[in-house]
């Protein structure tokens, strides 16, 4: 193989993860990118998620919906069944060349489920420190341990890991994963350049907005562990030393109300704007523009994509040493890099206030220097695609295999058997359908030709009597494959749950 990409065959790649749109987040986001990328540009996508109810998906790529339950008020979004029969098989039918999976957990087992039936490699990109939400959702911490011990080995059964930070590869590592990785950062989907001045006008008398202090900015899931709390008792230190400024917050989550009672308290409320979730990318871009500095105080985040948006229009950001988000960051250049304290983050915001020249700079130098635009890394990935395909197909390739994949394999050949056996109740079902409406077609068209007087009474009443016997014997052998089936469903959930207790 070359490595000119246009030279050679398109492939077909599976993306996986347990969110995706009407779900937005960073990595949602970012399946989103990378289906789109390789549906227009460089070969063929299907997305893999869990379904959502009264969603249409009208995307140029394909998304295949599977069984789900409403799990969002534990970890935000709702979390799939991945043994679904009809998922294995219309994915399977999708001819892929690599499964690429964006989620450790559900999306993981979906991927390794599918390998064993289509023998191609998976790709695990590691975007989140799942430990946190583990911890955050679970109490026990024996549960904790065997949660994490469980998507590790998930993600260590993979046949390539990427990272989207070095810092998140360590992440990684001190959960136990053994493995290697390859850091392969995101992009982002905003083009270079800030948005129109009068669009920033209007956006600060909507947000009333007036006086030309200086605006700060966070956007985010609205959570404690992103470090809003040190922001907010910044923000308070530097108000009680006279400072001005603005403090506008773009999100939701499930801390958003705490937050906004949390600044009442301290008595910042009155400069700080809590916007909402901003869906509309064009309109966030017109926040990114109206502010004057972007503050980041999260090492949760593994790669920060928020702080490459706000670069792309040209917006610096205030990032905490060691943190992900700072990684090729160079202090005072193309960002401001602070230890993680309350009073560092109140000098760095007191120094803008007093400097808004050097905040600009930092910005202008951020979206020349830092800025990723998502053709360029879905780009990159897709062609790594080829060497993991490569890797996977050599004679002398080891492949990642753990006892867990027995069950897989299981799994996925009841549901095959499922799915063929649900597609042949079709068959029969639309086939004695069929054949018997074209017996009563013919005897109906026999019987119109001949034209005869008798026709208007004994025919019609020996057709009607016909359809009649047709409904009764169709209804019965419906409900005779219908039984049937739902014994052998059941049969095979039995088997299915005592595979995934021992996996567990």
């Amino acid at each position: 193989m070359n490595n000119i990409i246009d030279e050679r065959e398109k492939l077909n790649v599976c993306l996986l993860n347990d969110s995706f749109p009407p779900v937005i987040d960073g990595v949602a986001n970012t399946v989103f990118n990378y289906a789109t990328i390789i549906q227009n540009e460089l070969g063929n996508a299907v997305v893999a998620t869990p379904e959502y109810p009264d969603v249409t998906d009208n995307y140029k790529f394909d998304v295949v919906r599977y069984k789900s339950f409403d799990t969002t008020g534990i970890i935000g979004y709702r979390a799939g069944y991945p043994f679904e029969p009809a998922t294995i098989g219309r994915v399977e039918d999708k001819n892929i060349n690599i499964i690429h999976s964006h989620c450790p957990a559900v999306s993981t087992v979906l991927a390794r489920t599918l390998r064993e039936k289509v023998n191609v490699p998976i790709v695990f990109t590691y975007h989140t420190k799942f430990d946190i939400d583990i911890k955050k959702a679970i109490e026990s911490n024996l549960l904790q341990e065997a949660m994490i011990k469980f998507i590790v080995k998930n993600v260590e059964a993979c046949d390539e890991v990427w990272v989207v930070s070095r810092g998140a590869g360590e992440n990684l590592k001190s959960l136990g994963y053994k493995g290697d990785y390859i850091v392969m950062e995101n992009g982002v989907d905003f083009t270079k350049g800030k948005a129109d001045n009068d669009k920033v006008i209007q956006l600060k008398k909507d947000l009333g907005i007036d006086d030309g202090y200086p605006i700060f900015l966070f956007v985010g899931r609205l959570m404690w562990y992103k470090g809003l709390k040190l922001i907010f008792n910044a923000l308070k230190t530097v108000k009680e030393h006279g400072g001005k400024f603005h403090m506008v917050v773009v999100g939701n989550g499930a801390d958003g109300k705490e937050m906004e009672e949390y600044t009442k308290q301290i008595g910042i409320d009155d400069c700080c704007v809590f916007a909402g979730a901003v869906h509309e990318r064009e309109t966030l871009r017109v926040y990114y523009t109206m502010a004057d500095m972007f503050l980041f105080a999260s090492t949760y985040d593994t790669n920060g994509i928020v702080v490459r948006e706000a670069a792309a229009c040209g917006l610096g950001s205030v990032l905490i040493k060691g943190s992900c988000a700072a990684e090729n960051i160079v202090h005072e250049r193309n960002g401001y890099i602070i230890e993680e304290t309350e009073d560092a983050m109140a000098e760095a915001i007191t120094r803008f206030i007093n400097n808004i020249g050097l905040a600009h700079e930092i910005g202008e130098n951020a979206m020349n220097e830092i800025y990723i635009p998502w053709d360029a890394s879905v780009k990159k990935a897709y062609d790594r695609y080829y060497e993991v395909i490569k890797n996977y197909r050599n004679p002398h390739y080891i492949p990642k295999y753990s006892f867990t994949d027995d069950a897989l394999s299981g799994i996925g050949g009841i549901c095959e058997g499922l799915f063929k056996a649900e597609k042949m109740r079709e068959v029969v079902s639309n086939g004695f359908m069929e054949s018997n409406y074209l017996k009563a077609k013919e005897v109906f068209e026999k019987h119109k030709e001949m034209g005869q007087e008798f026709f208007i009474e004994n025919p019609k009443k020996k057709l009607l009597l016909r359809t009649e016997q047709f409904k009764t014997d169709f209804s019965e052998k419906k409900n005779e494959l219908k039984s049937e089936f739902v014994e052998r469903r059941e049969e095979a959930k039995e088997i299915i749950w005592h595979y995934m207790d021992r996996y567990l």
